[in-house]
């Protein structure tokens, strides 16, 4: 049922319904006309937020990291702190990737760079930082080092399930991603 979109924030209303399309619709098929008659509104007034299909798909990318954070956040919460929330996040990470495979897929080929970061200054990024400082001290290098380690881990987890190489499994993500046998100690 489409809606007719009145007031409010339209940006947002396009990148929720961009976003809800996703579910059901191939990155490549995403449309800016049937986003704006999904919303309501003339194709006209989406070009004045979104001047190509790139740009919505930038968008995209960049609500779907907030929402990854959002659910590794939620997973640590749970934990309750230290190492258990340190996997926690990971093992969130994979779930996100398997719950949301076209979401995940456009939040590494359409975000901009990283910079310095591992994967740039989201909710997630954080998250990955934080928990690898209390892992390791604080110590920069170690720090990095960590970050790196457990973001390929849980990314190629994830990447090998979405593509059929691994089956969807939650027992083996909770025994690959364990921070108590993942990662030894260095001390």
């Amino acid at each position: 049922m489409v809606r007719t979109y009145h007031h409010g924030d339209l940006r947002s209303a396009l990148v929720e319904a961009g976003l809800r399309a996703l579910e059901t619709t191939e990155i490549g098929d995403i449309s800016l006309r049937q986003i704006a008659r999904d919303v309501g509104v003339s194709a006209t007034a989406v070009y004045r937020h979104f001047p190509d299909k790139r740009a919505l798909l930038v968008a995209l990318a960049g609500a779907g990291i907030e929402k990854l954070g959002e659910a590794q956040r939620a997973a640590a919460e749970s934990a309750g702190g230290g190492p258990g929330a340190f996997g926690a996040t990971g093992r969130a990470y994979v779930r996100f990737a398997l719950a949301h495979p076209a979401l995940f897929r456009l939040i590494f080929t359409h975000l901009p760079p990283p910079g310095d970061t591992v994967f740039g200054e989201s909710l997630a990024a954080r998250l990955l930082q934080e928990k690898a400082a209390a892992a390791t001290g604080g110590d920069p290098a170690e720090t990095r080092r960590l970050m790196v380690q457990a973001w390929a881990v849980v990314h190629g987890l994830a990447m090998l399930m979405l593509d059929g190489q691994l089956p969807p499994d939650d027992a083996l993500i909770d025994q690959v991603i364990d921070p108590a046998t993942l990662f030894g100690r260095r001390r």
